[in-house]
C-alpha cells in the first residue's frame, strides 16, 4: 500500500513540475521584463532571443495570437538589433504559421468562412497609402512570404477552398504594391 501511494505521489509531483516548467504568456513576460537585452553582451543577447523564441514557440495558438493582437512582446522585438531580428522571425515565425493552419484545419467550416469575410472586408478597406509602408519592410515580406509557404504545405484541401478569396485578394494588393 505504501508503495502504491509513493508512486502515485512520485507521478503527481511529475505533474506538478511539468505544470510549473511549460511556458505561459505571463511567464515569457516576466522573462522578458527580467532579461533585457540592453547592455548585454552578443552571446547573452543571443541567449534572450533563443529562450523567447523557444517560449513563444511552446505556446498556444490562441496564446501567440493574444500576444501578437496586443503587442506584448513588441518592445523586446524593437530592442533587438537588425540581425537579432531576423533571428527571432526565423526561429518564431515558422512554427506560428504551422499552429495557424493546425487551428484553421481544425475550425468549424462555418467559422473560417466568418472569419475569411471579415479578413477580406478589412483587407480591401486598406489603401495602398496605409499598406505601402509596411510593404516596405523586409520583415513583413518575409512574414508574408513564409505565410505563403505554410499556405501552401500545411492547409488541408479544405481550408485551402475557404482561404482561397483571402489569398487572392492579398496576392492583389501585393501586385499592386509593387507597381
Amino acid at each position: 500500500m505504501a508503495g502504491l501511494v509513493g508512486i502515485w505521489l512520485a507521478a503527481l509531483g511529475v505533474i506538478k513540475l511539468a505544470e510549473w516548467a511549460k511556458p505561459t504568456p505571463e511567464k515569457l513576460i516576466a522573462f522578458v521584463a527580467a532579461h533585457p537585452v540592453d547592455g548585454r553582451s552578443p552571446a547573452q543577447r543571443d541567449k534572450v532571443v533563443g529562450t523567447v523564441a523557444q517560449q513563444l514557440n511552446q505556446l498556444e495558438y490562441e496564446q501567440r495570437r493574444d500576444l501578437r493582437v496586443n503587442k506584448k512582446l513588441e518592445s523586446f522585438f524593437k530592442s533587438l538589433t537588425p540581425a537579432e531580428q531576423d533571428r527571432f522571425l526565423d526561429l518564431t515565425v515558422p512554427a506560428g504559421y504551422k499552429q495557424m493552419m493546425e487551428a484553421f484545419n481544425k475550425m468549424a467550416p462555418l467559422k473560417r468562412k466568418q472569419m475569411v469575410e471579415k479578413a477580406l472586408v478589412q483587407i480591401q478597406a486598406q489603401t495602398i497609402d496605409e499598406a505601402k509602408p509596411q510593404m516596405d519592410d523586409p520583415h513583413v515580406r518575409k512574414m508574408i512570404d513564409q505565410g505563403f509557404q505554410s499556405f501552401y504545405s500545411d492547409a488541408s484541401a479544405e481550408t485551402k477552398m475557404d482561404l482561397a478569396p483571402l489569398i487572392e485578394q492579398i496576392q492583389k494588393n501585393l501586385q499592386g504594391l509593387g507597381q
